[in-house]
């Protein structure tokens, strides 16, 4: 299957680079402003983008992109709304893929086929949804492939090689390394284990593997990028935008710059790497 996720990660591999993915939760810390953060994201570098679909109960969030979706929810966003988001985004830019990630049950209470049919008609081209372990796949992960979206998995350091083939079965697009273990944004990595992990996956699998959790700067990414397909970063863009905010919790005209200030300088340093 064909997708903007496949192509852009395909396009970099001929040149020689890994993909630089980021992360944002939509409608942090409000819908304009971060749509306009997302407007801004391709223009800094990014080649992708992963849009958190704020839920209450984030429990494989640590506490930088738990507090993200606190700020957009108090501010009205919903899952609704997050499509809404894509849908303006993609007025502006057809060509960035647009990665959706949380947690299923905004997904189940919305109905499947509907957030599907949506989703895609949005601009939509991919899921990662964390709780859905491989055993629930006639869940969301098939109607997601039917519909023509990628459906991304999430392997981790404890992932080993008697489980790999069925976290990979019905994965699309890319896979997810999670090179730590524990929740987002709380530990740097081990770097020289990074390349070691991500070859092992690649035994089992012909999809690109992206590395994210933990890296926070431009070193952490030069580090991870040779021995990777993808850089993923998150929470250390989503504390930017709380700590950009004013005493009320509310946008500055500091807010998008401090992100794409990061995103630049991180872009940067994934570019640099050639493999």
């Amino acid at each position: 299957m064909s997708t903007r996720i496949t192509t852009r990660f395909a396009e970099n591999a001929a040149s020689g680079r890994a993909t630089f993915v980021t992360f944002i939760t939509a409608g942090d810390p409000d819908p304009a402003t971060s749509l306009q953060i997302m407007q801004a994201l391709p223009k800094a570098g990014a080649d992708v983008i992963e849009l958190g679909m704020p839920f209450s109960d984030p429990m494989a969030d640590g506490p930088a992109v738990q507090w993200s979706s606190m700020r957009a929810l108090k501010a009205g966003m919903t899952l609704k709304g997050t499509l809404e988001l894509v849908r303006q985004f993609r007025a502006g830019d057809s060509g960035t893929p647009i990665v959706l990630m949380g947690y299923y049950n905004p997904i189940y209470v919305y109905g499947v086929e509907r957030f599907l049919a949506d989703a895609r008609a949005a601009g939509v081209d991919g899921l990662i949804v964390v709780d859905l372990p491989p055993e629930e796949d006639a869940e969301l992960c098939v109607p997601a492939m039917k519909a023509g979206l990628n459906f991304i998995r999430l392997a981790t350091p404890t992932t080993d090689d008697k489980r790999l083939p069925a976290v990979l079965a019905n994965t699309s697009g890319f896979v997810y390394y999670v090179s730590i273990t524990g929740i987002t944004g709380t530990a740097t990595p081990d770097f020289s284990k990074v390349a070691e992990a991500v070859a092992r996956i690649k035994r089992h699998t012909d999809l690109p593997v992206a590395v994210g959790f933990g890296v926070k700067a431009p070193e952490h990414a030069a580090a991870i990028a040779p021995g990777a397909d993808g850089v993923v970063v998150g929470s250390a863009l989503v504390e930017l935008i709380r700590t950009s905010l004013d005493s009320e919790g509310k946008a500055t005209e500091k807010t998008v710059s401090a992100v794409t200030g990061l995103v630049s300088s991180l872009a940067a340093a994934v570019r640099g790497v050639k493999k």
